[in-house]
């Protein structure tokens, strides 16, 4: 079976950052571990990376969540380096907000099944995969929830349910 990976904003800023979250510090081992797996058995794996600009502040999200954060070019933009995809290897996509409308474009239809792992399982990863979903409803997609982190436990849990009531195939 043709998979894909997509590790979501798996970024310092969300790790260790303006926006530190120690279960997302947590979670990286987990996602090292699915990643390595994904590879040796010959699938790709994507990572999608939250980018701002230095207009962050006037933006409707950065009124909204007044931390700057994942500005374009920054460390904390970075992907962190226990993770950090090789060129070769791996697809980053750089995203404007915590959902990306354009999943449409990529090659995603390729495959049988696409799985997510990363942060913030509250925002970016249910956000991205409700829009994955939404675009190929066929295509089997699912979350790994023991490799999310949310902004709280009952968060990360509430979108997870959230995702199941979404024929979003939740592993735990």
């Amino acid at each position: 079976m043709k998979k894909c990976l997509i590790v979501i904003d798996m970024q310092n800023d969300f790790v260790t950052g303006s926006l530190a979250n120690k279960e997302a510090e947590a979670i990286i081992p987990l996602i090292k571990e699915k990643i390595e797996a994904y590879r040796q058995e010959g699938n790709p794996v994507w990572f999608t990376r939250d980018t701002h600009r230095s207009d962050y502040p006037e933006t409707q999200e950065g009124r909204r969540l007044p931390v700057a954060h994942c500005i374009e070019g920054t460390w904390g933009w970075q992907i962190v380096n226990e993770l950090k995809p090789s060129r070769k290897q791996s697809k980053i996509i750089n995203k404007p907000t915590f959902g990306w409308s354009k999943w449409k474009k990529t090659k995603l239809k390729s495959f049988q099944e696409v799985e997510l792992v990363g942060t913030c399982t509250d925002i970016c990863v249910v956000s991205n995969a409700l829009a994955i979903k939404a675009a190929f409803p066929e295509l089997t997609v699912k979350v790994d929830g023991k490799c999310c982190a949310g902004l709280t436990l009952e968060k990360h849990q509430a979108a997870l349910e959230v995702m199941k009531s979404c024929q979003v195939e939740v592993v735990d």
